[in-house]
């Protein structure tokens, strides 16, 4: 597909919103109030809107390879923040796909350049769960159940943060879910974890500091 395609299609999808609703774009224009956040991985078969049934003005996104919370990640954060503290969404999704390559290539002994030092953080959830991990077979299912744990561990980094550790403290906390898409069948699976940082508090639990 070239540009003038994409172009093409832009047109073409602008007129045919117009037609079904004339103030359409009047609307988007006046700003933003999502509800969901995605964090999702870069796979270009994962669109976020699409598997979702979600349109433009519900759902703030951010996709990196292997829908990873890392904490050292500024642009994630600033990402979290945002939807959390300004557009104050009330769930949060971490979406994982089997048949991620990020996560294929974490549990394989190769190096691939400057991206094994993203593929580390995947590496350290196979650590936490290497008896699980190891106890499996069959490699299909073994990297399936590793897409599962990653969405598991990446939503604990979530809870983790002191975004999120104010936010739970707030009247009206935003929820964390952990889904997988199968690619294959084209549906979600709802993981049902949540977070289970609150039983950490004691760890995870900081109080912003106040200045004189």
């Amino acid at each position: 597909m070239s540009i003038q395609q994409i172009l093409d299609n832009n047109q073409q999808w602008v007129a045919e919103k117009k037609a079904a609703d004339p103030e359409f774009f009047n609307r988007l224009s006046k700003g933003q109030k999502p509800r969901y956040l995605f964090i999702g991985c870069s796979d270009s078969r994962v669109p976020a809107s699409a598997i979702t049934g979600t349109g433009p003005g519900e759902m703030f996104v951010h996709r990196n390879i292997a829908n990873m919370v890392v904490h050292t990640d500024f642009n994630l954060l600033s990402v979290l923040q945002y939807a959390v503290e300004v557009l104050g969404v009330e769930d949060i999704l971490v979406v994982g796909h089997y048949g991620c390559g990020g996560v294929a290539a974490a549990a394989a002994n190769k190096q691939y350049g400057l991206i094994d030092n993203w593929l580390t953080n995947i590496r350290d959830v196979i650590r936490v769960h290497e008896t699980e991990f190891s106890a499996i077979e069959n490699e299909e299912e073994r990297l399936r159940r590793l897409v599962e744990l990653n969405v598991i561990e990446q939503v604990r980094n979530l809870g983790k943060t002191n975004i999120i550790q104010n936010a739970l403290k707030s009247s009206k906390p935003p929820r964390l879910h952990g889904l997988v898409y199968d690619i294959k069948e084209g549906l979600l699976k709802d993981l049902e974890i949540g977070s289970d940082t609150e039983n950490l508090d004691h760890i995870y639990g900081t109080e912003a500091s106040q200045h004189a």
